[in-house]
Protein backbone atom coordinates (compact mmCIF):
# COMPACT_ATOMS: atom_id res chain seq x y z
CA UNK A 1 0.00 0.00 0.00
CA UNK A 2 1.41 3.21 -0.67
CA UNK A 3 0.94 6.25 1.99
CA UNK A 4 1.63 9.24 2.20
CA UNK A 5 5.23 10.46 2.14
CA UNK A 6 6.17 11.97 5.87
CA UNK A 7 7.84 15.17 4.78
CA UNK A 8 4.58 16.22 3.08
CA UNK A 9 2.56 15.54 6.45
CA UNK A 10 4.98 17.25 8.07
CA UNK A 11 4.94 20.14 5.87
CA UNK A 12 1.14 20.70 6.19
CA UNK A 13 1.66 20.71 10.16
CA UNK A 14 3.75 23.22 9.74
CA UNK A 15 1.94 25.73 8.04
CA UNK A 16 -0.88 24.80 9.91
CA UNK A 17 1.40 25.62 12.95
CA UNK A 18 3.03 28.90 12.22
CA UNK A 19 5.85 27.45 10.90
CA UNK A 20 8.73 24.53 11.23
CA UNK A 21 10.09 26.25 14.99
CA UNK A 22 6.38 26.67 16.38
CA UNK A 23 5.78 23.00 15.21
CA UNK A 24 9.03 21.44 17.08
CA UNK A 25 7.91 23.71 19.72
CA UNK A 26 4.94 21.74 20.27
CA UNK A 27 6.31 17.73 20.02
CA UNK A 28 6.68 16.16 22.88
CA UNK A 29 10.02 13.37 22.85
CA UNK A 30 9.99 9.91 24.64
CA UNK A 31 12.38 9.21 27.18
CA UNK A 32 15.55 7.08 26.40
CA UNK A 33 14.95 3.27 27.33
CA UNK A 34 17.43 3.64 30.05
CA UNK A 35 15.31 5.90 32.03
CA UNK A 36 11.73 3.74 30.96
CA UNK A 37 13.59 0.75 32.86
CA UNK A 38 14.35 2.90 36.08
CA UNK A 39 10.94 4.05 36.60
CA UNK A 40 9.44 2.29 39.70
CA UNK A 41 6.31 0.22 39.56
CA UNK A 42 3.93 2.90 41.84
CA UNK A 43 4.53 4.96 39.24
CA UNK A 44 3.26 2.92 36.46
CA UNK A 45 0.40 1.58 38.71
CA UNK A 46 -0.39 5.50 39.32
CA UNK A 47 -0.34 6.51 35.47
CA UNK A 48 -2.92 3.88 34.56
CA UNK A 49 -5.33 4.50 37.58
CA UNK A 50 -5.21 8.07 36.68
CA UNK A 51 -5.93 7.21 33.02
CA UNK A 52 -8.90 4.85 33.81
CA UNK A 53 -10.44 7.38 36.43
CA UNK A 54 -10.08 9.89 33.43
CA UNK A 55 -12.12 8.14 30.91
CA UNK A 56 -15.59 9.29 30.31
CA UNK A 57 -15.30 12.41 32.68
CA UNK A 58 -13.18 15.95 32.65
CA UNK A 59 -9.51 15.23 32.94
CA UNK A 60 -8.69 18.33 35.41
CA UNK A 61 -11.76 16.98 37.55
CA UNK A 62 -9.07 13.77 37.99
CA UNK A 63 -6.26 16.06 38.09
CA UNK A 64 -6.78 17.94 40.79
CA UNK A 65 -8.13 14.88 42.79
CA UNK A 66 -5.01 13.08 42.21
CA UNK A 67 -3.06 13.90 45.32
CA UNK A 68 -6.21 12.09 47.30
CA UNK A 69 -5.92 9.17 45.03
CA UNK A 70 -1.77 9.04 46.42
CA UNK A 71 -2.74 9.08 49.85
CA UNK A 72 -5.52 7.06 49.57
CA UNK A 73 -3.89 4.14 47.54
CA UNK A 74 -0.89 4.31 49.75
CA UNK A 75 1.43 5.84 46.86
CA UNK A 76 0.10 3.37 44.87
CA UNK A 77 2.67 0.84 45.76
CA UNK A 78 2.13 -2.58 44.75
CA UNK A 79 2.80 -4.84 47.68
CA UNK A 80 0.76 -3.32 50.84
CA UNK A 81 -2.05 -2.92 47.96
CA UNK A 82 -2.15 -6.60 46.81
CA UNK A 83 -2.32 -7.49 50.67
CA UNK A 84 -5.57 -5.76 51.16
CA UNK A 85 -8.61 -7.92 50.91
CA UNK A 86 -11.43 -7.10 48.78
CA UNK A 87 -14.14 -5.22 51.49
CA UNK A 88 -11.20 -3.21 51.90
CA UNK A 89 -11.76 -1.91 48.42
CA UNK A 90 -15.15 -1.54 48.81
CA UNK A 91 -14.93 0.96 51.68
CA UNK A 92 -12.14 2.79 49.14
CA UNK A 93 -14.85 3.29 46.36
CA UNK A 94 -16.73 5.35 49.00
CA UNK A 95 -13.67 7.63 50.08
CA UNK A 96 -15.52 11.16 49.32
CA UNK A 97 -11.50 12.18 49.28
CA UNK A 98 -11.31 10.73 45.52
CA UNK A 99 -13.68 9.70 42.57
CA UNK A 100 -15.92 7.33 43.90
CA UNK A 101 -16.98 4.54 41.62
CA UNK A 102 -16.06 0.62 42.35
CA UNK A 103 -15.56 -0.76 39.07
CA UNK A 104 -12.77 1.35 38.41
CA UNK A 105 -11.13 1.37 42.35
CA UNK A 106 -11.24 -2.65 41.52
CA UNK A 107 -8.87 -2.21 38.65
CA UNK A 108 -6.12 -0.82 40.93
CA UNK A 109 -5.71 -4.67 42.37
CA UNK A 110 -6.23 -5.77 38.85
CA UNK A 111 -3.23 -3.70 37.19
CA UNK A 112 -0.94 -4.08 40.38
CA UNK A 113 -1.13 -7.94 40.01
CA UNK A 114 -0.24 -7.68 36.27
CA UNK A 115 2.86 -5.28 37.15
CA UNK A 116 3.76 -7.59 39.63
CA UNK A 117 3.99 -10.31 37.56
CA UNK A 118 5.55 -8.93 34.80
CA UNK A 119 8.30 -7.75 37.18
CA UNK A 120 8.44 -11.48 38.03
CA UNK A 121 9.72 -12.24 34.68
CA UNK A 122 11.34 -8.93 33.34
CA UNK A 123 12.43 -7.77 36.70
CA UNK A 124 10.68 -4.60 36.77
CA UNK A 125 7.18 -3.84 34.49
CA UNK A 126 9.75 -0.79 33.48
CA UNK A 127 12.03 -2.96 31.91
CA UNK A 128 9.74 -5.28 30.31
CA UNK A 129 8.41 -1.95 28.54
CA UNK A 130 11.48 -0.62 27.50
CA UNK A 131 12.37 -3.44 25.87
CA UNK A 132 9.54 -3.75 23.99
CA UNK A 133 10.12 -3.54 20.47
CA UNK A 134 8.60 0.19 18.85
CA UNK A 135 8.19 -1.93 16.02
CA UNK A 136 4.96 -3.87 17.53
CA UNK A 137 4.22 -1.04 20.02
CA UNK A 138 0.57 -2.10 19.60
CA UNK A 139 1.83 -5.47 20.80
CA UNK A 140 1.98 -3.64 24.06
CA UNK A 141 -1.18 -2.15 23.95
CA UNK A 142 -2.92 -5.60 23.73
CA UNK A 143 -0.81 -6.94 26.72
CA UNK A 144 -2.09 -4.55 28.83
CA UNK A 145 -5.49 -4.82 27.66
CA UNK A 146 -5.13 -8.84 28.35
CA UNK A 147 -3.59 -8.57 31.38
CA UNK A 148 -4.67 -5.52 33.14
CA UNK A 149 -8.30 -3.98 33.35
CA UNK A 150 -9.63 -1.27 31.58
CA UNK A 151 -6.62 -0.63 29.82
CA UNK A 152 -8.23 -1.25 26.50
CA UNK A 153 -8.94 1.02 23.37
CA UNK A 154 -6.89 4.32 23.76
CA UNK A 155 -6.64 4.23 27.93
CA UNK A 156 -3.32 2.19 27.68
CA UNK A 157 -1.64 4.02 25.16
CA UNK A 158 -2.22 6.96 26.64
CA UNK A 159 -0.93 6.26 30.07
CA UNK A 160 2.49 5.09 27.78
CA UNK A 161 2.64 8.26 26.52
CA UNK A 162 2.53 10.12 29.72
CA UNK A 163 5.29 7.77 31.12
CA UNK A 164 7.70 8.50 28.08
CA UNK A 165 6.93 5.09 25.79
CA UNK A 166 7.33 5.94 22.42
CA UNK A 167 4.00 5.14 20.84
CA UNK A 168 1.57 6.95 18.86
CA UNK A 169 -1.75 7.26 19.54
CA UNK A 170 -4.90 6.58 18.03
CA UNK A 171 -6.43 10.27 18.86
CA UNK A 172 -9.57 11.38 17.39
CA UNK A 173 -7.20 13.32 15.03
CA UNK A 174 -4.81 10.87 14.18
CA UNK A 175 -7.53 7.77 13.59
CA UNK A 176 -9.30 10.57 11.22
CA UNK A 177 -6.37 10.82 9.45
CA UNK A 178 -5.61 7.00 8.81
CA UNK A 179 -9.07 6.45 7.79
CA UNK A 180 -9.41 9.21 5.14
CA UNK A 181 -6.30 8.11 3.28
CA UNK A 182 -7.43 4.39 3.43
CA UNK A 183 -4.54 3.10 5.71
CA UNK A 184 -7.31 1.20 8.51
CA UNK A 185 -10.71 0.82 7.84
CA UNK A 186 -13.41 -1.26 10.08
CA UNK A 187 -13.26 -0.81 13.82
CA UNK A 188 -11.08 1.09 15.84
CA UNK A 189 -9.90 -1.46 18.34
CA UNK A 190 -9.65 -4.68 16.11
CA UNK A 191 -6.15 -6.16 16.18
CA UNK A 192 -6.07 -5.57 12.21
CA UNK A 193 -6.82 -1.93 13.09
CA UNK A 194 -4.06 -1.69 15.10
CA UNK A 195 -1.42 -3.62 13.03
CA UNK A 196 -2.22 -1.56 9.54
CA UNK A 197 -1.42 1.50 11.64
CA UNK A 198 1.48 0.24 13.50
CA UNK A 199 3.06 -0.77 10.14
CA UNK A 200 2.00 2.42 8.64
CA UNK A 201 3.95 4.42 11.33
CA UNK A 202 7.11 1.71 10.79
CA UNK A 203 7.17 3.34 7.56
CA UNK A 204 6.94 7.21 8.25
CA UNK A 205 9.84 6.07 11.10
CA UNK A 206 11.91 4.70 9.06
CA UNK A 207 11.67 7.53 6.47
CA UNK A 208 11.83 10.48 9.24
CA UNK A 209 14.51 8.86 11.93
CA UNK A 210 11.75 10.27 14.44
CA UNK A 211 9.96 8.50 16.85
CA UNK A 212 6.09 7.40 16.91
CA UNK A 213 5.19 10.00 19.60
CA UNK A 214 6.49 12.77 17.24
CA UNK A 215 4.51 11.50 14.03
CA UNK A 216 2.36 10.97 16.29
CA UNK A 217 1.47 14.70 16.88
CA UNK A 218 2.84 15.66 13.81
CA UNK A 219 -0.50 13.93 11.72
CA UNK A 220 -2.51 15.43 14.56
CA UNK A 221 -1.12 19.07 14.06
CA UNK A 222 -1.59 18.65 10.36
CA UNK A 223 -5.17 17.79 10.48
CA UNK A 224 -8.10 18.39 12.58
CA UNK A 225 -9.38 21.15 14.96
CA UNK A 226 -6.27 21.15 17.39
CA UNK A 227 -7.86 22.88 20.16
CA UNK A 228 -5.41 25.05 21.96
CA UNK A 229 -6.61 23.06 25.57
CA UNK A 230 -5.23 19.65 23.92
CA UNK A 231 -1.85 19.45 24.91
CA UNK A 232 0.52 17.63 22.76
CA UNK A 233 0.62 14.08 25.04
CA UNK A 234 -2.55 13.86 23.77
CA UNK A 235 -2.27 13.81 20.26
Amino acid sequence: MSIEKFESIYERAALRKGGTAQLELLLNKPLPRSELAKIPDDRWLAAFTEKVFQCGISWNVVRKKWPNFEEVFFQFRIQPLLMQPDEVWEEKAQDPRIIRHLTKVKTIPANAMMIYSAGLQHDSFGNMVANWPSEDITGLWAYLKKHGQRLGGNTGAYALRQMGVDTFILSSDVESYLRNYGIIDGGRDTKRVHLAANQAFNQWKEESGRSLSEISQVIAYSCGDNRVLVSASEQ
